[in-house]
């Protein structure tokens, strides 16, 4: 079984890349859904992220502008969240999966899970305009160019975008000699 990250900046399009594969039958692992499941489903993690933060759970965003209690953040829920992957991608029989995060290339623990690495972005104001957040959260993230083994710009149209994530799906499953 092949693994893919998909990864890139907020507004950039690897959720609709996934949300695509997704709809093709590809079994994808969203890391943000599944971290927000751990939440309600590890007893007494929303309790320790709370301490780790010095606030209510609802007010998590903070780590956002914190990097001390963002890596307290990560330090609890990341373990959690790679035995969550480790278990879900056991479950399954399929030939590819792909990992949705836009920050794993940076995370120490989850360094070296993949087989290959997609970058999908988009001009920096596209994704402003597609998700305001990108301004504020680009600083948080880092795609080191050797670690990147293709790009997937989403600079176009939704149809345009689907039609070359077809055209990549061909190119891939033909590298890795897909059945």
């Amino acid at each position: 079984m092949k693994t893919v990250l998909v990864t890139g900046p907020i507004g950039g399009g690897k959720s609709e890349f996934c949300r695509y594969v997704a709809a093709k039958g590809y079994p994808v692992y969203d890391c943000d859904s599944r971290c927000k499941a751990l939440y309600a489903s590890v007893p007494g993690l929303t309790q320790r992220v709370e301490e780790a933060i010095g606030a209510p759970f609802s007010r998590i965003g903070l780590i956002f502008s914190d990097a001390r209690r963002r890596e307290a953040v990560e330090a609890l829920v990341y373990p959690e969240l790679l035995q969550d992957f480790r278990a879900w991608r056991a479950a399954l029989r399929a030939d590819i999966v792909f990992v949705e995060s836009a920050v794993a290339l940076q995370k120490p623990l989850f360094d070296v899970r993949y087989d290959h690495v997609l970058l999908v972005s988009a001009d920096y104001a596209l994704r402003v305009a597609r998700n305001p957040k990108a301004a504020q959260r680009d600083a948080l993230q880092a795609f080191p160019a050797g670690r990147i083994d293709s790009v997937l710009e989403n600079n176009g149209s939704l149809a345009d975008f689907h039609a070359r994530i077809d055209r990549w799906l061909e190119v891939f499953g033909q590298t890795i000699k897909i059945s």
